[in-house]
């Protein structure tokens, strides 16, 4: 957390996250236009801003795009602020921009996370009900892990998420379809896509998770953009800790859901 703390001193990397916050994806030549510096000296500031975890890179064809990662503002939050400002929370947990104009073929959400275990723990978590019970809004998940099967997500017994698997290497690779059923306008959606990624690094692994594939901005993109932040911070804590995530609950829209 020093690190999060030591990026966000600094002016210029925090006119970098604004940028990305005003449109997320953008190239480095793209940052480097609306700075008043040179090109190396904007990468040096990105380079930071990403060893911090405030940001995450993807490579779209010839292109690195670099999207804000809201995830250490949000463990920020969890462990302190949500006792004294929750309004600015909700801000500060919501830092990820929307694109004026759809993209195809770029990923939407980008979301990183360090998380102390190894990948068989790790990939555990993320397949086994009784884990997902704990910091996954309280659903429980439910599938063969096979390519090509169903994967659920149960609300009280309810499916919650309808998915399909299109693409399983345990303990790295999941990839799966996305179907929002707690909504009737999203139900009624395209399917979106969910990649979750893990990779090993010395005695933690990096959770990356990309959210993609929306028809648009749609309904789902913008309820799924606040979810998100907290499972993969309660995966964290769960896995680190021992113990769920106890958040102080408010009336939010779709704060029983990846919202």
């Amino acid at each position: 957390m020093d690190e999060v703390f030591r990026a966000l001193a600094d002016p210029n990397r925090r006119v970098l996250l604004d940028r990305l916050f005003e449109r997320d994806g953008q190239s480095l030549v793209e940052l480097q236009s609306r700075m008043p510096m040179g090109r190396f000296g904007v990468m040096k500031h990105l380079r930071v801003l990403e060893e911090a975890g405030l940001l995450t890179t993807r490579r779209v064809g010839r292109q690195k795009l670099h999207y804000l990662n809201p995830v250490p503002i949000r463990l920020v939050h969890d462990r302190w602020i949500s006792r004294y400002s929750e309004p600015i929370v909700a801000q500060l947990s919501a830092l990820k921009a929307r694109l004026e104009e759809p993209v195809m073929g770029v990923p939407r959400h980008v979301y990183e996370i360090f998380i102390r275990t190894t990948p068989e723990r790790l990939w555990r978590a993320i397949t086994d009900p009784a884990d997902t019970r704990q910091y996954y809004f309280g659903t429980e998940v439910r599938s063969d892990w096979k390519t090509g099967s169903k994967l659920v997500y149960l609300d009280h017994g309810e499916p919650s998420l309808d998915c399909k698997i299109l693409e399983i290497d345990p303990a790295h690779r999941l990839v799966h379809s996305f179907v929002a059923l707690y909504s009737p306008e999203m139900a009624s959606e395209k399917p979106s896509r969910v990649t979750w990624e893990i990779e090993k690094m010395g005695d933690a692994c990096r959770l990356t998770l990309v959210h993609d594939e929306f028809d648009g901005e749609t309904a789902t993109y913008h309820s799924v953009e606040h979810g998100w932040s907290q499972i993969l911070s309660g995966l964290k804590t769960l896995i680190e800790t021992g113990r769920p995530l106890v958040v102080e609950e408010h009336a939010e829209e779709g704060a029983g859901t990846p919202a």
